[in-house]
């Protein structure tokens, strides 16, 4: 059982962050707190309309609606939303949605110094880190700076409460990959171990449940306060081979984000696992079985998520491509890298096979 607690209010350096059923609301309020006056409300095309209903609770607060938030934060559409965000005279930024929305948020963040409050409405994650990827000319790079680093989480469990089960799960694979990689990072400490080991954990717990019941608040609480965790580690460590693998098949080949995620991190875990067991046991503890990749795949297909690359769009024609893509200046990992393994566990991936 996780430790999770249905409403809780914490502050971090630089970071506050709120749970609880509602609360985003409270927008205006922490507004207020920190002196602010005018936001510019970002969503993707598709959450336009909960934009407007933004727009509308914060009324002459309100500086306009950028609905043009797009996976892996191209540069162009960075450009065009900041260009408004000065013309409108924001004074800060709300990002409603998921990776795509706080991830323009932050790059409009980056080039004007304007504060961020994040509702996230996926387990994405990304709010809770001072990390920025951005793509241009089909290349995706990060990075890391508290420029981009949001000064407000509002997570509010009834904006997750009718995220389609098919998204609730890659979404939520996608986080749980920041807590897995964490538990064997170079630059690891004790606490961020415990923050990816109670993430891990309050997927396991909660996720079964949202699948049964998807408008079980308390349930996707849970699984946002995973999220929280699971994202913190991703701004505390550093990642390895399965976050470069998914930057490289996101970036250079379009592939979804979150599904990619959910479809790598077994095999990545798996091809780590010889050189990180130790670090690796709590993944044994918390999903079962002997090998941390094999319990994350049965755990994944447990859920009904996908599993194979090829059914996101991915050739085996692609594949010498994306390795030496991956291979280039590649993250520190802790078992080495070779084209030649990758090449395997990329076609293992994209055929679906059990790592």
């Amino acid at each position: 059982m996780s430790l999770f607690l249905d409403q809780f209010t914490t502050t971090l350096p630089g970071m506050r962050v709120r749970f609880g059923a509602g609360v985003r609301h409270k927008v205006g309020e922490e507004m207020d707190t920190l002196g602010l006056s005018r936001a510019l409300i970002l969503t993707t095309p598709q959450q336009a309309d909960t934009g407007a209903e933004f727009a509308a609770l914060l009324g002459p607060r309100a500086a306009g609606v950028f609905p043009k938030a797009a996976m892996h934060t191209p540069i162009a559409i960075s450009e065009e939303a900041t260009a408004l965000a000065l013309e409108s005279g924001a004074d800060c930024l709300l990002a409603i949605g998921g990776g795509s929305t706080t991830g323009l948020g932050k790059a409009i963040a980056l080039r004007t110094d304007l504060p961020q409050i994040v509702i996230p409405t996926t387990y994405a994650g990304s709010e809770a880190t001072a990390i920025l990827g951005q793509t241009e000319n089909g290349q995706k790079t990060t990075i890391t700076t508290p420029k981009v680093r949001p000064e407000v989480i509002l997570y509010d469990a009834e904006l997750v409460r009718t995220l389609p089960v098919s998204m609730t799960v890659t979404s939520a694979l996608n986080a749980m990959a920041h807590a897995a990689e964490g538990l064997y990072a170079q630059n690891r400490s004790p606490v961020s171990t415990l923050m990816a080991i109670e993430g891990l954990r309050a997927f396991h717990d909660a996720l079964p449940r949202v699948l049964d019941t998807p408008d079980d608040l308390h349930a996707r609480g849970e699984t946002l306060y995973g999220a929280w965790l699971c994202g913190t580690v991703l701004g505390t460590v550093g990642m390895a081979l399965h976050h470069k693998l998914c930057h490289t098949l996101g970036g250079s080949f379009d592939l979804p984000h979150a599904e990619t995620h959910a479809i790598i991190l077994p095999h990545a875990i798996a091809y780590n696992e010889t050189a990180a067991a130790r670090e690796l046991a709590p993944i044994n503890e918390i999903f079962g079985g002997i090998r941390p990749g094999q319990a994350l795949h049965a755990f994944a297909t447990s859920m009904k998520a996908p599993t194979a690359l090829r059914d996101l769009g991915l050739r085996e024609a692609d594949l010498d491509r994306a390795v030496d893509l991956a291979t280039r200046n590649p993250y520190w990992n802790p078992r080495s890298v070779t084209p030649t393994a990758l090449r395997r566990l990329l076609q293992d991936a994209l055929e679906g096979r059990e790592p």
